[in-house]
């Protein structure tokens, strides 16, 4: 009888079912979450960029963040970046680099990257880059005078390139250098014509006096005596004539364990019956400056698929166009006097300018 009773009053006792905790709120574009992520997608990008400089973040313009299970996330960012003045080869932290400004013929990066964070670590799946430089009609409308970008391949540039190398070696009792790429250039023709350039090289193996006997044995210095830098030069043409080249070597530097030096940036190799009389690989000729062109796949990471991040682009834009649509109709709702909504929480803020 009694345990006829107590079965009574459990059947009775009333059932609690657990509540599913409410899902995290979405992240915004300027949460320090967000730009956690950010600097460790741009630094990524950075350290497997090839050619040209290092860019530096403007804004994040969306973050999605898809639960993969307990500490476990899959975030994808799509970034604005900027061109800054450091050579990609150059070992100034990011952080200490200048970013070109508006007048200069800035370049933008836009870049879609995918990452995982694993119980608070952040590491980058994959990622794809592409840059461009703002418009002429941009530049002309705040600087009316300023220089555009010029061709990386006009004759011109390629002409003050080879003065300028030369000059350099003939008056350095160091190596002889070798040119690797041109990085950018500039053409002025008012009130003086004068062209600008910039561009990357590599000690070699020669001493410059050497280099006059032979200059076609000189190679550059092997992985574990590797030293680059940057030339900056200057050629007047009119009224008068005049150039001026300043070049600094960066040193010897160790590259990171994941990336080879036959692939480090801004090194790029002549192949057997490649012209590298003007430094430039065949993909780079003809244009204004290095396209960031990035298409890469973290070999290390298991979850690795390029296509994976076009697909949840997209879906991550679908999302944002209802969430845009469904704010427009809860803004119809009737607000109190001096009511002022909260800003949206992509895209994120501009850091330096807009192009």
């Amino acid at each position: 009888m009694k345990a006829l009773v107590a079965l009574i009053l459990l059947v009775q006792l009333p059932i609690h079912k657990a509540v599913p905790a409410a899902p995290p709120a979405p992240l915004g574009c300027d949460d320090p979450e967000s730009e956690a992520a950010a600097e460790v997608a741009v630094n990524y990008i950075n350290g497997h960029s090839h050619h040209g400089y290092k860019f530096a973040l403007n804004r994040i313009e969306d973050i999605r963040v898809v639960p993969q299970g307990p500490n476990n996330d899959i975030i994808f960012l799509e970034l604005d970046l900027l061109e800054t003045t450091c050579p990609i080869l150059s070992p100034t932290p990011l952080e200490n680099c200048t970013v070109r400004s508006f007048a200069e013929h800035a370049v933008e990066g836009d870049c879609d990257v995918k990452l995982q964070k694993v119980d608070g670590i952040l590491s980058v799946l994959a990622s794809k880059c592409h840059s461009h430089a703002d418009s002429s009609e941009d530049i002309h409308k705040v600087c009316p005078d300023c220089p555009l970008l010029a061709r990386m391949n006009d004759t011109e540039v390629l002409e003050t390139v080879s003065a300028a190398l030369n000059d350099y070696n003939s008056k350095t009792t160091d190596s002889y250098l070798r040119l690797l790429e041109i990085g950018r250039a500039k053409i002025q023709y008012h009130p003086g014509h004068v062209v600008v350039t910039e561009f990357a090289v590599g000690a070699t193996n020669c001493s410059a006096q050497e280099a006059k006997a032979n200059v076609g044995a000189c190679q550059l210095l092997p992985e574990d005596q590797s030293n680059f830098g940057f030339c900056t030069a200057v050629m007047v043409k009119a009224p008068s004539q005049d150039l001026q080249v300043d070049c600094q070597l960066y040193g010897h530097q160790v590259p990171a364990p994941d990336i080879p030096l036959l692939s480090w940036p801004g090194v790029t190799y002549a192949h057997p019956g490649q012209d590298t009389s003007a430094g430039l690989a065949p993909s780079a000729v003809g244009i204004t400056n290095h396209n960031l062109g990035l298409f890469h796949n973290n070999p290390v990471a298991s979850e690795s698929s390029s296509s994976e991040i076009l697909r949840s682009m997209l879906s991550a834009k679908s999302v944002a166009k209802r969430a845009v649509a469904e704010a427009a109709q809860h803004d119809k709702v009737p607000r109190p006097v001096g009511f002022v909504p909260p800003p949206p929480p992509c895209p994120g803020r501009i850091r330096y300018f807009d192009i």
